[in-house]
């Protein structure tokens, strides 16, 4: 009992993932010259490129409000998310979906060499993946947008935020935002989730909540 009792009082994940984000953010606001050529993410072959920038451009933001949005809805979705999945998987989803993101932009920046000089930052890919997730694991759960004020399911809503950014990314229409990059954390997010849950038998119980 002691030792469950330990358990619980630990943080979840999702509230450590936002605790760095904010302590990276708080970091580039004392020097962002640094923490911008160390850990946001570059072209590979340009002369600020680093190993582990594909990891640690996850928890680098642009501004307060790109920290703020990314963050609310990671502790929206994330805690949810985390509860059926345990820790360990939960993580897993994550940096994979992270660094899926990562992956996808670098391709972008293979294509255009226009803004191979451009770093990545943002924790939107990671983010992508959780709402993917939890759209498959809660499909029917009511979600309301701030704007405009309209009720879907989590399922139709994923698919409305997939299609803008497919959308967007094609048209090019909203410059400056790596759609790519979200597209990519939202399909490991979906394949990752399917692995481990959907592709279970109908008649098998999802409901149950699994702690690691």
């Amino acid at each position: 009992m002691p030792y469950i009792q330990e358990e619980r009082r630990q943080l979840p994940i999702t509230v450590h993932l936002i605790i760095i984000n904010v302590i990276f953010y708080l970091a580039t606001k004392v020097n962002s010259d640094y923490m911008y050529s160390t850990f946001a993410l570059f072209y590979p072959g340009t002369p600020w490129f680093k190993p582990l920038q594909p990891l640690t451009y996850m928890f680098m933001h642009g501004g307060f409000w790109h920290l703020f949005f990314n963050m609310y809805s990671l502790y929206i979705f994330g805690m949810a998310v985390e509860r059926i999945m345990g820790k360990k998987r939960y993580l897993i989803l994550y940096f994979l979906c992270g660094l899926a993101a990562a992956a996808a932009q670098l391709g972008v920046q293979a294509l255009d060499p226009a803004i191979q000089n451009v770093p990545t930052v943002g924790a939107s890919g990671c983010i992508y993946g959780v709402i993917i997730a939890f759209a498959m694991i809660f499909p029917e759960a009511k979600l309301t947008l701030i704007f405009p004020p309209v009720t879907l399911s989590a399922k139709w809503m994923a698919i409305i935020f997939i299609g803008i950014e497919l959308f967007t990314g094609i048209t090019g229409t909203q410059a400056g935002v790596a759609h790519f990059a979200h597209l990519g954390g939202a399909l490991v997010g979906f394949l990752l989730t399917w692995w481990w849950y959907k592709r279970r038998p109908k008649n098998r119980d999802h409901s149950y909540v699994h702690y690691d």
